[in-house]
């Protein structure tokens, strides 16, 4: 579900950069997802970071640099469209 889940968000990146509009976003949501991925990385760290664990730490990683991506699109868009 971890990579299912991240995999999708290049595809909103992608809508979100080439048509400039933010509707039907929510900050919160990706708020809640980021704080998310941030509790699967501190429940690994907590249970002690070992080899097989290291690839999951960095697929938290991606997904939340993807969705802070979206994030940070979200709020240049959303200050552009509300003019």
């Amino acid at each position: 579900m971890l990579v299912a889940f991240g995999f999708s968000w290049p595809f909103a990146i992608a809508r979100t950069y080439r048509t400039k509009r933010v509707d039907g976003k929510s900050p919160h949501f990706m708020f809640i997802v980021i704080f998310g991925y941030l509790c699967g990385i501190a429940a690994h760290l907590a249970e002690g970071l070992d080899d097989p664990k290291l690839w999951l730490v960095a697929v938290y990683a991606v997904d939340i640099a993807l969705v802070s991506t979206d994030l940070a699109l979200y709020f240049r868009y959303s200050r552009r469209n509300s003019r």
